[in-house]
């Protein structure tokens, strides 16, 4: 999976922050291509066509990449490289393991086996749990929640992120019909409104 980039610019004062510059990348969602899904709020994992669990890794410049790792892209400003790790060398594998053992135990839900994509694993262990779970799980991605009626212009999105993180929603992820992605988040914008 590579980096979704962020629909505005970072703020050169604060990167931190979005400014109200559109990235040009992302142009689409404000006239209304995309379809705006929830941002699930854990770490990202992949089953690939092989049956093989992979973990989202970033490798920050100038340090050694773990073995097996998978490179998919780095990014120029930061430095860090983006890629997959097989997940039983992940922190995360125990508790991945935990979100498919009833998968596995069940059939994938009543005898199909499960198709290969990314998933967000959310739960109790990871990241502190700020999507509120009871036990480890798997969201997928191609399934998540879509959102409707968001605003398209910078004012309204801020408010909107503002009333999702009431919600305890990470923020949202919009999919355009050929692939392309592009993410806002509650963070990123100022707690103070400016």
């Amino acid at each position: 999976m590579r980096k979704i980039p962020t629909l505005f610019q970072r703020r050169l004062d604060d990167r931190r922050y979005v400014d109200r510059i559109i990235n040009s990348d992302c142009s689409w969602v404000l006239n209304g291509e995309g379809v705006a899904t929830r941002k699930y709020d854990g770490t990202c994992v992949r089953l690939d066509d092989d049956g093989q669990w992979w973990a989202r890794r970033e490798v920050k410049r100038g340090k050694t990449a773990p073995e097996n790792f998978m490179p998919v892209e780095t990014d120029d400003t930061t430095g860090k490289t983006v890629g997959w790790e097989p997940i039983e060398q992940s922190s995360f594998a125990k508790f991945h393991a935990e979100a498919v053992e009833p998968l596995t135990q069940f059939g994938a839900l009543v005898g199909q086996p499960m198709k290969p994509g990314t998933f967000e694993l959310i739960g109790p262990k990871i990241n502190g749990n700020p999507e509120g779970c009871m036990f480890h799980r798997l969201e997928r991605h191609a399934a998540a929640e879509q959102i409707d009626g968001l605003p398209l212009d910078f004012e309204g999105l801020r408010e909107a992120m503002r009333n999702l993180d009431e919600e305890g929603i990470e923020g949202v992820v919009w999919h355009h019909p050929d692939g392309r992605m592009a993410k806002l988040k509650v963070r990123d914008f100022p707690r103070d409104g400016s």
